[in-house]
């Protein structure tokens, strides 16, 4: 039987799901799980392939797949479960995997063998350590038909984590956006299965082009695009078509969510009692019987990877049942190997029970951890509560700068 919430109050010591973790395969693993008629076309791939990200080019990139290596470290950290989003260059795949764009007709075919051997690949590696990750699952939108065959066959093998959902870019012409009412058989598989859809930060943005500026342009955007989903499945009226849909929006804090909502509840308040946006006109497709603030709560849950002390402090706002914490392991922005000094400066006024919640029950309700099978583990390596009540009173060197909350968690990889 799983553990709640309140069950799990009885210890000295936090039980600690990370909401938001990245692995992946080497290319020579991949290789092993495409279908057989990709490989010599992988092959020929994977000879013209360079790497340009440090962090997958040397013996960090072991974190993503070597079990000693990432179980040790997060047990260091106190972590004893993972919410695992991909993190390496899976077959065919221009770049990072959340920064590519979607395949275009030419592309899809290759693509989406991709993302059926990564896929498949993270079947095995969370089996390994079934009770301590929670695996995110890779599908297209260029076909919807496709995508709902991958989304059974994500449910049928146990990927729990659900599915990341496809952020379309506006730039992206070839493939309709999310608020396109062809997605419906899709959002109806979906909340028929009880499959949790997954939207993490870094993905949605266009192509800025080959400027000095663009990259600057993309870290000062990344939020609104992320915001993006979450706009669109409200006005589009996903949520109120579907209400048993399950979203996160991850790593992109949770601060932003209660003014975004109070405009949005203005906007939709404004064409149900009035028709109009000064001289623009709606029609009754356009009015919706609840507020924004309604819908999210129906629907939205916040996976608040590194958060700063507004997120913190935003935690009563969205509710705590919404907040999931998240480390962003592996990644050189997240908390590692810092995460115990991270929840001292963080949390350290916040009440046991609250943190509780936000460190694994509310992950657990959401992705179906058992909290149970995970406190032996926790009563090894977790941190103590008096240890997260003792505040950080001074920042020791550069390398936790970040726990004061100057400066941005979010960094291009």
């Amino acid at each position: 039987m799983t553990m709640t919430t309140e069950q799990a109050t009885d210890t000295d010591r936090y039980t600690i799901v990370s909401a938001d973790c990245h692995a992946g395969g080497s290319h020579k693993a991949y290789r092993e799980y495409l279908d057989k008629e990709f490989i010599q076309d992988f092959d020929d791939w994977r000879g013209e392939y360079k790497n340009p990200y440090k962090d997958l080019g040397d013996d960090r990139r072991l974190r993503n797949w070597d079990n000693e290596m990432r179980n040790s470290q997060q047990e260091a950290d106190g972590i004893v479960g993972e919410v695992v989003y991909p993190n390496t260059v899976p077959p065919f795949f221009p770049s990072f995997v959340l920064f590519a764009k979607p395949p275009t007709e030419a592309e899809y075919r290759h693509r989406r063998a991709g993302v059926h051997a990564h896929n498949r690949w993270l079947v095995d590696f969370c089996s390994e350590f079934p009770e301590r990750r929670a695996g995110v699952g890779q599908i297209f939108l260029n076909d919807v038909d496709d995508a709902i065959e991958d989304v059974r066959w994500i449910k049928e093998h146990g990927l729990r984590g659900g599915i990341l959902l496809p952020n379309i870019a506006p730039d992206v012409k070839w493939v309709k956006p999310l608020y396109d009412r062809c997605y419906d058989p899709l959002w109806a598989e979906l909340q028929d299965l009880d499959v949790p859809i997954n939207v993490h930060s870094g993905t949605g943005n266009p192509d800025y082009g080959p400027y000095p500026v663009s990259m600057l342009l993309y870290i000062n955007e990344v939020v609104f695009y992320t915001e993006r989903p979450l706009v669109q499945m409200i006005l589009s009226g996903v949520f109120e078509r579907f209400p048993g849909l399950r979203m996160v929006i991850t790593e992109s804090g949770c601060s932003w969510v209660p003014p975004l909502l109070e405009n949005l509840d203005r906007v939709i308040r404004g064409v149900r009692d009035t028709g109009a946006t000064g001289e623009l006109r709606y029609g009754s497709e356009h009015v919706l019987p609840r507020d924004a603030t309604e819908y999210f709560e129906q629907n939205v849950w916040m996976g608040v990877s590194q958060p700063k002390p507004a997120d913190v402090e935003a935690r009563h706002r969205i509710g705590i049942h919404k907040f999931m914490w998240g480390s962003d392991y592996p990644h050189d922005e997240g908390t590692y190997p810092y995460t115990r000094e991270h929840l001292r400066a963080r949390f350290s006024d916040v009440p046991e029970s609250e943190l509780r919640a936000m460190l694994a029950g509310n992950a657990a309700d959401f992705y179906d951890f058992d909290l149970t099978a995970l406190e032996p583990l926790a009563q090894r390596i977790g941190p103590t509560v008096e240890e997260v009540a003792t505040p950080i009173e001074e920042v020791p060197d550069k390398q936790l700068e970040r726990l004061s909350g100057d400066m941005d968690s979010r960094a291009i990889k």
